[in-house]
């Protein structure tokens, strides 16, 4: 079996992220290096190191447990010089993030296999509706989109462009109809010709508002009086560059729906990719995809390994030799 990382395209990816998460110099390796010349790894250097980690949107609880794992390295004098800590940081990281790194599986049993695309306005999930249809495309399977976006402005005729783009099919209605009719009426036509995935767009919204969420679970439970297993995957697109308010986001959207993967855009517009880590420790939802620009190129499956190695401007732990 082909392994991820060796797919085509996707060691391009890896060099987009390490390029582009962190431009200029590393958000914490430069401060380590800067902080540690000539002094001993104690307790005051971890400490401060553990402040930097919550300031870089690493959040409270992922800080604490890299600090744990570091503090008993110390115990144990492992970390005698600023590679060591780093490399005892990367692998701390590593821990936290290696059991989110699932890749989407798309079931050929389940056909349509359909996929629930959900968020806040502005976290680009018609972009990754448009990336992951390509994606799909370009791994031999059949797409059919859903305008399930009946409120917003454009919504339809923004995610058309990438129907178009893609030359795959799309569901919609006049502006204001009934979502959930919408991504019924789109899971019908998958059906009648055979299409492997039903990829559905639905209206941005905070997951405060309550009752926009109750319509997102009118959808699930429209969709499943077609098929009760539907929707197969509930994907939630997060916007990389607002922190900690990803985290809450999350939350409430997984309480709500059973969120099942997580799509993490934006990467290229913060120097703080750390919110990665925050959302990883606390959520423990599968990272399906990250973003790091609008091309299409900027769009991969999320590896851990190389994120922490982005991250630090190190190499990944498992780099060959």
């Amino acid at each position: 079996m082909t392994n991820e990382a060796d797919k085509p395209g996707v060691r391009g990816f890896f060099k987009r992220l390490r390029a582009k998460l962190n431009q200029g110099p590393a958000w914490l390796t430069t401060d380590i290096v800067e902080l540690l010349p000539g002094r001993k790894i104690d307790a005051e250097i971890l400490d401060d190191l553990e402040t930097r980690l919550i300031m870089a949107d690493v959040g409270v609880e992922a800080a604490s447990r890299i600090l744990e794992d570091l503090r008993r390295r110390v115990a144990r004098k492992e970390l005698n010089d600023v590679d060591a800590l780093l490399k005892a940081l990367q692998e701390a990281m590593s821990q936290i993030l290696t059991p989110v790194e699932q890749a989407l599986v798309i079931d050929p049993a389940a056909k349509p296999f359909v996929i629930l695309v959900v968020g806040i306005n502005g976290a680009g999930k018609t972009t990754t509706i448009g990336k992951l249809s390509a994606r799909l495309l370009a791994e031999g399977k059949s797409v059919m989109l859903a305008a399930g976006d009946t409120f917003r402005a454009a919504a339809r005729e923004q995610l058309e462009v990438w129907a178009a783009r893609n030359n795959v099919p799309i569901v919609a209605h006049q502006s204001g109809s009934e979502p959930a009719a919408v991504i019924f009426d789109a899971l019908n036509a998958a059906r009648a010709r055979n299409i492997d995935v039903l990829i559905a767009d639905t209206a941005g919204r905070l997951h405060t508002q309550t009752h926009l969420m109750d319509e997102l679970k009118k959808v699930k439970r429209v969709l499943a009086r077609l098929d009760p297993a539907a929707p197969h995957e509930v994907l939630l697109v997060l916007d990389g560059t607002i922190g900690q308010n990803a985290v809450a986001q999350a939350e409430e959207f997984n309480k709500g729906l059973g969120v099942t993967g997580l799509v993490i855009t934006k990467l290229d517009g913060t120097a703080k990719g750390g919110v990665v880590l925050a959302i990883a420790q606390r959520l423990k939802i599968p990272i399906r995809f990250i973003g790091v620009g609008e091309q299409s190129e900027d769009f991969g499956v999320f590896n851990a390994s190389e994120f922490v190695s982005a991250l630090l401007k190190t190499e990944p732990r498992d780099a060959a030799a």
